[in-house]
């Protein structure tokens, strides 16, 4: 395709401008589409408000215009599901079908423990056991084929098509899950046939979980549960040498309880290497950023080209090794952008030092 065969004229080429504001973040983010040589780009720029914003391009080199609208429609809907907005205020969802929408549906938040107690957890017939997935916490109701999705505050977000057209048959029901990019993983059910089950024991939670009649299960999936002490020995040595992120462990008379107990619980999480949430302090050159954790310095991560270089305050995830007392995380890596996570919730109680072995994070 030639620019001279444009479909429509460059001055009428889309183009966003998108806001987000919480606690000390105020950011822009910018998209379009331009005309370049023989087809179209992708283009967009970021980062703090009334600050100069870094740029960058999602196509490079040019390509044809319906490749670039779904390139250009696709980075504009995972924005506005983070909850960025057209709205100069920032204020979540503003000026949307969305606007002001809070759920009301919150999830159950697990403490860690030291792989040195698993043995009792693994040969307990009352504790049942699941992969820990790494990926973005979510709730989901479907009402009359309607599906909506809520973060970890509980604000409504957009979910990926594919997720929507999955859940769409199921019945009503509220889900709890993890996205991991296309595909949502379901590890509880709090309401079927519209009816409140949160107060059941996770054991029969877990068998109406599994009945649900997804229509694609390479976009939504039950998450499988061991239950016996030879599958739940199997499946955690499986998971820890394929350098998966963790296991959890669910009592099997368990309620679901929103938020996180002050110690222990009756679901808890084992994790096989360390993540934290930590604030971006600076963006230093060669495409890495210096962080802190609880108002401590942390030391810089390296940023890959496949993620957008982050702004100042914003929330990233980082895995790491451990870390020293009072310095940098050890090995640290770049995960993404957190925007479900507000600064003043990234404690050094996250920290995993080299003399410990507790750990902390925000998933489930």
């Amino acid at each position: 395709m030639s620019a001279e065969l444009a479909p429509i004229s460059p001055a009428e080429l889309p183009s966003s401008h998108l806001y987000y504001r919480e606690g000390a973040s105020d950011k822009v983010y910018q998209a379009w589409i331009e005309v370049r040589d023989t087809g179209y780009t992708v283009n967009f720029a970021f980062g703090r408000r009334g600050s100069a914003l870094s740029t960058g391009t999602k196509t490079s080199s040019p390509v044809a215009f319906d490749a670039a609208t779904k390139i250009y429609e696709k980075i504009v809907a995972e924005k506005k599901a983070k909850g960025y907005t057209p709205e100069a205020s920032g204020l979540a969802f503003a000026m949307t079908e969305k606007a002001g929408r809070v759920s009301g549906r919150l999830p159950q938040l697990l403490n860690p423990v030291n792989e040195e107690g698993v043995a009792a957890y693994l040969d307990s017939d009352d504790w049942y056991a699941e992969e820990k997935f790494d990926g973005r916490r979510l709730m989901v109701a479907v009402s009359d084929g309607q599906v909506e999705g809520s973060n970890r505050k509980g604000l409504v977000v957009s979910l990926p098509k594919e997720v929507e057209s999955a859940l769409a048959g199921i019945g009503d029901c509220v889900l709890d899950g993890e996205l991991v990019g296309t595909k949502f993983w379901v590890f509880d059910i709090l309401s079927h046939g519209g009816a409140d089950i949160t107060a059941l024991p996770f054991s029969q939670r877990a068998a109406l979980r599994d009945t649900l009649p997804f229509a694609d299960r390479t976009c939504a999936q039950a998450v499988t549960t061991y239950r016996t002490t030879a599958e739940k020995t199997e499946a955690y040595a499986a998971i820890k040498s394929a350098h998966k992120e963790g296991v959890v462990f669910k009592r099997a008379a368990a309620m679901y309880k929103v938020g996180r107990p002050s110690a222990g619980g009756d679901q808890v999480k084992v994790k096989f290497y360390a993540t934290c949430s930590a604030v971006v302090a600076k963006v230093n050159a060669q495409r890495s950023v210096a962080l802190t954790v609880g108002g401590v310095g942390v030391g810089n991560v390296t940023v890959s080209p496949n993620f957008d270089l982050p702004a100042v305050d914003d929330v990233v995830e980082v895995r790491y090794l451990y870390a020293n007392r009072g310095g940098a995380l050890y090995q640290a890596t770049f995960l993404g952008v957190r925007d479900d996570i507000a600064p003043e919730e990234c404690g050094l109680d996250q920290i995993k030092y080299k003399a410990d072995t507790g750990e902390g994070d925000d998933g489930e």
